[in-house]
């Protein structure tokens, strides 16, 4: 067995637990400080993900996380003091927004059926399909990053990930590198993204239905109107309905205004991210609701999704859509073997959240319909 450069425990900070304090859960025999980290070489006296949970606590009251590693055939305890704020410019985040800017752009000059041949200035004039995507995607990611924030939890900022598609991006997702310190915790990072993003979804829908429908058929490009056709959810109709708007026209050459892509993308990525699997939003708020009782319950998603894909194959004939939702289901699937966050705290939520959850479950049946996207043509 090689040995690390070894220190004294009197090196370890103060803040930190005597190695002596940790020998019912991890029986320490060295300690060192290297890159800043704090290590504790020794054997756990119980599974890898028990010794995490009994003493990340313990690390964390003090400002530090905690991750059991294996380094050259040793276990070692490795504490990293926390930092919930973020420290200089995150470039990495920066660079994939702007990205995602050129891409939504791109994707948005093709449903107004810009054409492209006149430069970049096409682009421009689609800024108001680009900031209504990204402005639900944004939203729904910093409902997460405040709640985190408030719980002491430390995570990332959002990374947008750009992609030359319809919609110019695939989402954006944030980083947790934290432990969830409880079950009231986890559940208000996880629904704090929904809440706000279907916030954002309205607003997104209201403007988007009151602007004026565009002409693609006039258009000096062709449209991704003419090849696709989205299928509104319950919410974005239900909008549209109350302020007396269209979504779509008897003319086939109108389509709504771009605007409202942004609110049907705020309704899709809402009903997905609500799916009770992996990581996932509504695996994180049904953890917090049933704890461990998910582990089983989160298998039945992948059957739903394969039986909706045989649903929409056979029923509506709609092939793409069908391998959409079996794709879902083979990530579904993926997913549950990744497993989730588990809070530090088993202590049960209260009756406020548990109706705030049958809430976000309505709303979350308003953002479904079978068939969200159908392709019309080439």
């Amino acid at each position: 067995m090689s040995t690390p450069s070894s220190s004294t425990p009197a090196a370890l900070p103060s803040e930190l637990p005597d190695p002596e304090s940790l020998s019912e859960t991890f029986r320490v025999y060295d300690v060192e400080i290297a890159d800043g980290d704090a290590r504790y070489y020794g054997e756990p006296m119980a599974a890898q993900d028990t010794v995490v949970q009994q003493l990340a606590p313990r690390f964390r009251e003090r400002g530090y996380r905690v991750r059991l590693a294996r380094e050259t055939g040793e276990h070692v305890l490795v504490a990293t003091e926390r930092s919930p704020g973020v420290e200089g410019i995150p470039w990495t985040n920066v660079g994939l927004f702007c990205l995602t800017v050129a891409t939504t752009l791109f994707a948005g000059a093709r449903w107004y059926g810009f054409s492209l041949e006149g430069g970049p200035a096409a682009l421009l004039g689609a800024w108001p399909f680009a900031l209504s995507v990204l402005a639900v995607l944004a939203v729904h990611e910093f409902g997460h990053y405040v709640l985190s924030r408030y719980h002491g939890v430390e995570v990332s900022l959002p990374y947008f990930i750009p992609i030359p598609n319809v919609l110019g991006t695939l989402g954006a997702v944030i980083r947790m590198r934290d432990h969830i310190p409880s079950r009231r915790a986890l559940f208000d990072i996880g629904v704090a993204g929904p809440l706000a993003g279907l916030a954002a979804t309205v607003v997104v829908t209201a403007v988007g239905v009151s602007l004026p429908p565009v002409d693609v058929g006039a258009a000096a490009g062709t449209s991704f109107a003419q090849q696709y056709q989205l299928g509104y959810p319950p919410l974005i109709q239900g909008i549209a309905l109350l302020l007396g708007e269209q979504l779509y026209y008897s003319d086939p050459s109108l389509i709504a205004n771009p605007v409202v892509i942004g609110g049907w993308v705020g309704a899709f990525v809402t009903f997905l991210n609500l799916l009770p699997v992996g990581q996932l939003d509504g695996a994180h708020v049904l953890r917090a609701l049933i704890g461990e009782y998910l582990d089983t319950a989160q298998l039945l998603v992948p059957v739903g999704l394969l039986g909706l894909a045989a649903y929409v194959y056979v029923v509506e004939s709609a092939t793409m859509v069908a391998v959409l939702w079996g794709f879902w289901a083979f990530l579904a699937l993926l997913f549950t073997r990744i497993g989730g966050a588990e809070p530090l705290d088993p202590s049960p939520v209260d009756s406020r959240r548990r109706a705030v959850a049958a809430a976000t479950l309505v709303l979350a049946a308003l953002t479904f319909t079978p068939i969200p996207i159908s392709v019309t043509g080439f």
